[in-house]
């Protein structure tokens, strides 16, 4: 998947002359916003990483305006085919947009040194099932029924909700690897959004 990268510091630099560090209020917030949602809707590709490398404080207005909605703007999929992934955060900004997605019952990919995580508010059933997608890279419905010994059923339902929660892409097609009977009708391979 195509991915872009928006630096924050770069973006704070061009919004505000005195580019301070520090992101707070809901004011600073929205500006940020707009300028976010514009290139998620006009960018080509589906993927936006927003890197908040060399950024300071984050305050929880701050963290509310600009991730809670945007993550709960893609979650009502009124960005389309567009996934968001935060990199780069410490543990204080981490845990204001945590604590900011939690309260919204939201959540989104982050990424850093120590490799992958989900902030926010996600279902234990759905973190395992986003592990296993994560580990595998792409995964399909009868790999995970397979593999976590569940229904297909609740292993699709599992996989959309993941889907739904832009925490995964979606692509039709199906080379399941492990397929001993044909399958009718569409088939979607889940992948990662960080392969």
């Amino acid at each position: 998947m195509e991915k872009k990268i928006l630096s924050l510091k770069k973006l704070t630099q061009e919004l505000f002359k005195n580019s301070k560090k520090e992101m707070s209020g809901r004011s600073q917030g929205t500006r940020f916003r707009e300028t976010i949602e514009k290139i998620l809707q006009e960018g080509e590709e589906p993927c936006l990483i927003i890197d908040f490398t060399g950024i300071g404080s984050i305050d929880f207005s701050w963290a509310d305006e600009v991730v809670a909605k945007i993550v709960s703007r893609l979650w009502s999929n009124e960005y389309g085919e567009r996934f968001l992934v935060l990199k780069g955060l410490n543990p204080s900004q981490e845990e204001n947009i945590g604590v900011a997605l939690e309260r919204k019952k939201l959540a989104v990919l982050t990424t850093g040194p120590a490799g992958w995580r989900v902030i926010g508010s996600l279902n234990n059933y759905l973190i395992q099932t986003l592990n296993q997608v994560m580990d595998r890279r792409r995964l399909t419905l009868r790999e995970l029924s397979e593999r976590e010994k569940i229904g297909m059923n609740t292993s699709g339902t599992r996989l959309l909700n993941l889907y739904k929660k832009k925490l995964v892409l979606r692509v039709e097609g199906g080379n399941d690897s492990n397929r001993k009977k044909p399958h009718r009708g569409r088939q979607y391979v889940y992948q990662s959004l960080l392969a």
